[in-house]
């Protein structure tokens, strides 16, 4: 059930009987139409902005549409008031037994309220995190890991066939950075000074990499040429930090469906296929770059170049794909990787990267455009920076990494629930200050724990009742006569809850799981509100005991309040809390 939907197809018929009567012409764009709750609450429970985005198009007066309008809908039984406001807007007034039936539909759906079908057909690839192999995940990772999460969970919820994919980067000269720190853990393991010079990676993580290396060459490997040694170690590795940050995705509750190595897709020649494409399309040529203003990037060379022709597809200048050497820019492999996304049969596809590289973002756009055909949308969602604090102070780095604070760092301290909540307390795009002692804290300013203590809340109201003596199952409740539910606190916590599917459906289509966050601690706020006036109020308790069809109806309604907490905890991947400790 989507009451702001419902009630937006009401606007929608009252418009179109209004067209069949000549009130308004045909053929008008309907889409702008929204059913919205108004800035101001005094102002009524919902609003419709149909007669102002329709005057134009119409050639009519915005007033004269909203009266007519308003004298349509006055008809229907759910509204009690339809009233015009200002130059054209139209606030509406519902009817006590509307709100109450949508706590009646939270309980009969449970989990499942909420659910939109929006996406329904729509197949969506969401790669998220894919850091480097050479280590241990760190706190940026983390967020990028939880923001993807909690989007791909989201977009599932409002019913896309979702995808979690993860691209291996183990073909650049990283992974063979890597294959030579291993090997000097690897000597390390057999009794010799390990020699880690500037450049190679320092953790102590390599150290049982170098040690499982031992246990498979045992002495053989020693002082012998790299050349005989590296492509070898490499992969030995590669595959060891796969495993340490597949460990770090599950112990924040992230899983992937799908591991994409860009070595094997280059091995596999599909990078000369997809220039060739390109070329076929007339979008690869030899040219010469202009120098770029400012610091020059890696892949620029002043001499002739193979070059893909971007700007044809939104770019602001055209892209090296190969050097004038013969090896391939960084660039190419992610162009046969984006071109075998799109050959799957993705019909989005949404990848999240760190802030970084916000300067790839068009030239990425760019060759999806072109190697869809225009028809596979790609969307670029940049992460930025975690600042940690602890005791007032920034964190330190963890001496494991070498240089920077992992993951396992983060929760370990924090734990997974608080990690991913606290990550989706800001926009993915704005920087997020992480401070260990507040995210612990327990108090109001703590989302989390607020959020965590309404669920706790609801909880401990039916185990009340149960001790009452007062049936307090889902299906009692389902049952319960809700017409108990009449003063305006109580009616405000279902309009809260109503705006659950509504509020999935906006986040959903401008992929924002942090307005999750942001709703489950306004929802959250309303509950804690209802509770505390019962303390002043008995009469708002919510277990009322020796009156069980009164009490049930008011668990009812903080049940339902409790399923909405629960389903938009699932999307964030948060556990709800039963009680607290």
């Amino acid at each position: 059930m989507n009451l702001f939907s419902d009630i937006r197809a009401a606007v929608l018929d009252a418009l179109a009987a209004m067209q069949a009567e000549g009130a308004l012409p045909a053929g008008l764009d309907m889409s702008n139409v929204a059913v919205e709750p108004p800035r101001d609450a005094a102002h009524g429970d919902m609003a419709t902005n149909a007669a102002m985005v329709l005057a134009k198009p119409a050639g009519q007066q915005p007033r004269a549409i909203a009266e007519a309008l308003a004298a349509k809908l006055s008809a229907d039984p759910r509204i009690v008031t339809a009233e015009v406001a200002g130059p054209g807007f139209l606030n509406l007034r519902l009817t006590p037994d509307a709100w109450r039936g949508v706590v009646a539909a939270a309980l009969g759906q449970g989990r499942d309220f909420g659910r939109s079908d929006m996406g329904r057909g729509v197949k969506v690839n969401v790669e998220f995190v894919s850091a480097n192999p050479t280590g241990p995940m760190h706190v940026g990772h983390t967020r990028g890991a939880v923001f993807g999460d909690a989007l791909a969970a989201l977009l599932d919820f409002a019913g896309h066939e979702v995808t979690r994919e993860y691209y291996i980067n183990d073909a650049g000269a990283q992974v063979d950075v890597l294959a030579r720190s291993a090997y000097e853990r690897y000597r390390e393991a057999n009794g010799l000074s390990p020699e880690i010079r500037e450049g190679l990676y320092p953790g102590d993580y390599l150290i049982p990499v170098g040690e499982a290396l031992k246990a498979k060459y045992g002495a053989s490997l020693l002082d012998r040429p790299e050349a005989d040694w590296l492509a070898d170690v490499r992969e030995f590795a590669t595959q060891r930090m796969m495993e340490m940050i597949r460990q770090d995705l599950a112990l924040l509750g992230v899983r992937m469906d799908v591991f994409s190595s860009e070595r094997a897709i280059t091995a596999s020649g599909r990078v000369e296929e997809a220039i060739e494409t390109l070329r076929g399309m007339g979008l690869i040529y030899e040219g010469t770059l202009e120098p770029p203003k400012g610091k020059l990037p890696e892949d620029w060379e002043e001499r002739e170049q193979t070059l893909f022709r971007s700007t044809a597809h939104g770019d602001d200048v055209d892209r090296p794909v190969k050097k004038s050497d013969g090896s391939w820019t960084y660039f190419a492999p992610d162009i046969a990787y984006h071109w075998d996304k799109v050959k799957r049969g993705y019909d989005q596809l949404i990848d999240i990267l760190g802030a970084d590289h916000g300067g790839y973002v068009k030239r990425l756009k760019a060759v999806v455009s072109a190697l869809s055909d225009g028809r596979v949308p790609l969307e670029v969602k940049l992460i930025q920076l975690v600042k940690l604090y602890k005791n007032g102070e920034p964190f330190k780095m963890s001496k494991r990494a070498g240089t920077f604070v992992t993951l396992r760092d983060v929760v370990e301290q924090a734990g997974p629930d608080v990690t991913r909540f606290v990550m989706l307390t800001r926009k993915n795009d704005a920087a997020l200050d992480f401070d260990f002692d507040k995210v612990l804290e327990q108090s109001k300013d703590n989302p989390v724990f607020y959020v965590q203590y309404a669920h706790a809340r609801v909880c401990s109201v039916i185990r009340k009742a149960a001790e009452a003596g007062i049936a307090a199952d889902d299906a009692t409740l389902a049952g319960a006569d809700l017409a108990h539910l009449a003063h305006d606190a109580e009616l405000s916590l279902a309009r809260k809850i109503a705006e659950w599917p509504r509020l999935v459906e906006i986040s959903a289509r401008g992929h924002e799981p942090h307005r999750v966050a942001f709703y489950l601690y306004e929802l959250a706020s309303d509950l804690h509100g209802l509770w505390n006036r019962g303390n002043e109020d008995t009469s708002l308790r919510f277990v009322q005991e020796g009156n069980a069809p009164v009490s049930q109806a008011k668990i009812a309604l903080a049940r339902a309040a409790g399923v909405v907490i629960s389903a938009g905890l699932g999307i964030l991947g948060v556990t709800p809390a039963e009680e607290m400790r």
